[in-house]
């Protein structure tokens, strides 16, 4: 593995930055499919495109018999309002562009060790996972069902860059990142306006987490996600904005409410706090999504095997444990991890001395360490390799237990 990723590393580099220089917002990943697609043919994978929206499909065959596993790498970029403090357009400041690069690498990799190769592994290429629908769209496509390329998949792997230290794996057993509540208060009256600004302020108040201002708050989350036990073991996260009628209609207004917490079971909580909250407002109306976006929790036995597998194989300080989730963050493999058992891990991307908004997701200025991609390939493949060939399968994924009451 570290021989064929060493060949690999620059023509991988050159790759990124062809990526990075050429960012597609959610839903508009054209370019970035044909470039994995090209770059997957020339391997030898099975390969299909056009998969929910833009999403490719590679399919690696090894020379002898095992297991179905697969591994997701998201393409798209991060539009430009979703940028903190704002951009003018779509740009990679999450890292996709390192995550697509990451997961070709692996396939070329394996690819290349095809005659020492069990089982098959199904690379998924996501689009718009910054708009939460990526993933939906291929499952709807049964891209982990039995086809005529390959059997079921029985688990599902990925990467995300992360702000630790470069060369060092964050793994996440038992946690992940929190889904979403959408929900809405319609109301009227001569005084709409000012009641929505008000209860919004209510809602906010529900919060027990605030988003980062500075640096320095944000080293002190990404400190606090490491503690067991810590401050963000348990959080509600809300966020409440007013939405006047437009065209200058009086006596109607809306406050659009954005809430995650964790653990997930909190929205029941949040949801009651937020009804309670609007029957203070006369004529209020409260709406809600059928259920919450689910939360993405990976089974603790999987992410603590692939810790495992990474300080034997990388040595014994490459690994991290989260004990909480980041309040902030959210990605839809949840829905995978649904489906199928799985890891979710965050790779290292911060150049060392660099500061920590350079290795935080969605700050404009996001520059993750490239040797990072070397490494994410080299722990992957080799993962990867270990599964098909594996014969202990992974426990059950998560099951969402929450109530709504809807």
């Amino acid at each position: 593995m570290d021989t064929q990723t060493a060949h690999l590393e620059r023509a991988l580099i050159a790759l990124r930055r062809d990526l990075h220089r050429h960012p597609e917002a959610p839903g508009q990943e054209r370019r970035t499919a044909r470039a994995v697609a090209r770059e997957l043919r020339k391997a030898g994978l099975a390969v299909t495109t056009g998969i929910g929206g833009h999403g490719v499909v590679g399919v690696l065959r090894g020379a002898h018999p095992g297991r179905t596993v697969a591994y997701r790498a998201d393409m798209d970029a991060v539009p430009g309002r979703d940028i903190v403090g704002g951009g003018a357009a779509p740009a990679h400041v999450c890292g996709h562009d390192i995550h697509t690069t990451v997961a070709i690498g692996i396939a070329l990799v394996l690819a290349r060790l095809r005659q020492h190769l069990s089982g098959t592994v199904v690379f998924l290429f996501q689009p718009a996972e910054e708009a939460l629908t990526g993933a939906r769209a291929m499952l709807e496509r049964r891209v982990l069902d039995r086809t005529r390329f390959h059997a079921r998949v029985e688990e599902i792997h990925a990467l995300h860059c992360g702000p630790f230290p470069l060369g060092q794996f964050a793994v996440t057993p038992g946690y992940g990142l929190p889904g979403q509540d959408r929900p809405e208060v319609a109301l009227s009256g001569t005084d709409a306006p000012e009641a929505a600004r008000r209860l919004a302020a209510d809602i906010g108040a529900l919060a027990t987490v605030t988003p980062p201002q500075q640096p320095a708050d944000l080293e002190r989350m990404v400190a606090d996600v490491q503690t067991p036990n810590g401050p963000l073991a348990r959080f509600v996260a809300a966020r409440a904005r007013v939405q006047e009628a437009a065209d200058g209609v009086d006596g109607a207004a809306k406050v659009e409410v954005a809430s995650r917490c964790w653990p997930e079971e909190r929205y029941v909580e949040v949801r009651e706090d937020i009804r309670r909250l609007a029957k203070s407002y006369a004529g209020a109306r409260v709406s809600f999504p059928r259920e919450p976006f689910p939360a993405m929790v990976c089974p603790e036995q999987d992410a603590r095997r692939l810790a495992r597998h990474l300080r034997h194989t990388l040595g014994r300080d490459a690994t991290t444990r989260l004990h909480a989730a980041f309040p902030f963050n959210g990605d839809d493999f949840a829905l995978y991890l649904d489906r199928v058992p799985g890891t979710y891990t965050f790779l290292g991307v911060r150049t060392p001395e660099a500061p920590i908004t350079t290795s935080y997701p969605h700050y404009p200025d996001f520059t993750p360490d490239e040797r990072a991609i070397g490494l994410g390939v080299r722990a992957m493949a080799g993962w990867l390799a270990t599964r098909t060939h594996g014969t202990h399968h992974l426990s059950h994924g998560h099951a969402h237990t929450f109530r709504t009451g809807e």
